[in-house]
């Protein structure tokens, strides 16, 4: 029975690194490459490549040293590149044409 437990497990992570890794790959695919030059971060092939090699790892080699490289290489895109190339490309914020201090109904003026 636990073995059955840890083997539900094992698969459910299997899938989230695989969902996370193509989820990726389609982010990077869909930015423009002169972003990238931009926010000053490794070009678009790059990282197609890196997470392309992530994807089919997480499908054909189920060799789990090699899909937790993919899985940082997966982190870093999230947490370092696709944040600068948002910032560069107008996303985010500033896309809206917001400032800091809007609220969700509009512009907070502290009650003046």
């Amino acid at each position: 029975m636990l073995m059955t437990a840890f083997g539900g497990l094992m698969w459910l992570i299997y899938t989230a690194m695989l969902v996370l890794a193509v989820v990726a790959l389609g982010m990077a695919a869909v930015a423009r490459e002169d972003a990238y030059r931009a926010a000053d971060k490794q070009n678009k092939m790059f990282w197609l490549i890196i997470l392309g090699i992530t994807v089919a790892v997480n499908l054909l080699v189920p060799m789990l040293f090699l899909q937790i490289a993919g899985l940082v290489a997966t982190i870093v895109f999230f947490v370092d590149v696709r944040p600068a190339l948002r910032q560069v490309s107008g996303g985010g914020r500033g896309r809206r044409g917001g400032s800091s201090s809007d609220g969700p109904y509009g512009p907070y003026n502290g009650g003046r």
